[in-house]
């Protein structure tokens, strides 16, 4: 029986740190396990490149290249970092943005962001990806896939999966509920597309397009489930840390949906890995730059 495992799937904006050594372990062990069982196992790697945070860092390595081509010096990195225009302060993105000054020289200079950020953003998540992968070979896991958000929403899949929900009769315009039924300084009750995830066991109905009108990393997530069903993997298993413990419910209800009932998906979750710095809590953090990398367990 064929079955897919999907596990670490770390955002690329940023090199792998000890957390995510955890997931890693616990899901190739799993493959392993279902591997020596008679499984036929696909181990795979979703690589979320299509949503806003791997734009910040493309801003990120921008200012960088700016001050390596001496058009911005270091003080505008600092005042950037307080006043948060810059999102991603760690300095592994140095490295990006020296690799692009040494490709183009003084190109995107006085570019605009229309036409550099591509470049600057394909350029950094490949450089990110390719850290994660040595990281990975440090502890001997390798990946039979690697999926693209970015590739997977450029292809029309996840406007098919949705139409498929809608062909269904899955999706509704509706207002949802504030979170928890208690009102919050920015909640306003709004129209939404949503999915009647309720109706295969979710708590609530969940929203599928933001206020802009682009989709919500659900609905690029629903996409990605029936890609991986279509591919021949009714059993799907997916690795997750702790703090996805709301993805689970919504997406075992997607599946069903999409799949009639035919595809299933099973989660495991990991508990988080705390550290303390001279025994006080100390968070990890790409964003600042603050984490212990897997690199360096290894």
């Amino acid at each position: 029986e064929a079955v897919n495992v999907e596990y670490v799937s770390a955002n690329p904006t940023g090199p792998l740190h000890v957390g995510h050594g955890r997931g890693a372990v616990v899901g190739d062990v799993l493959a392993s396990l279902l591997q020596k069982s008679g499984y036929q196992v696909s181990r795979e790697y979703y690589i979320n490149d299509a949503g806003a945070q791997v734009d910040w860092m493309a801003r990120s390595v921008y200012l960088r290249y700016l001050i390596a081509v001496g058009a911005r010096d270091e003080d505008d990195w600092e005042r950037a970092k307080d006043a948060g225009e810059i999102q991603y302060a760690g300095d592994y993105l140095q490295s990006v943005a020296d690799s692009i000054k040494e490709a183009d020289g003084g190109r995107w200079r006085d570019a605009s962001e229309h036409d550099w950020l591509p470049v600057f953003r394909d350029t950094a998540v490949r450089h990110m990806m390719q850290k994660i992968k040595e990281s990975l070979d440090g502890l001997g896991i390798h990946f039979d896939t690697f999926v693209s958000e970015r590739e997977l929403v450029a292809s029309g899949e996840v406007d098919a999966a949705l139409a498929r929900l809608v062909e269904k009769g899955h999706v509704y315009t509706g207002v949802l509920d504030p979170p928890k039924g208690k009102l919050s300084d920015d909640w306003e009750p709004r129209p939404q597309t949503l999915f009647n995830s309720t109706a295969f066991g979710d708590d609530v109905d969940r929203p599928l397009k933001k206020s802009d009108g682009s989709w919500t990393y659900f609905a690029s997530d629903i996409a990605y489930h029936l890609n991986k069903f279509q591919r021949g993997f009714s059993t799907m298993i997916d690795v997750r840390g702790a703090d996805h413990g709301g993805y689970v419910k919504r997406m075992q209800a997607a599946v069903k949906a999409l799949t009639g009932g035919e595809g299933e998906l099973d989660v495991k979750l990991c508990q988080m890995v705390n550290l303390l710095d001279d025994g006080r809590p100390l968070k990890m953090s790409k964003r600042s730059g603050q984490f212990i990398t897997l690199q360096e367990v290894v």
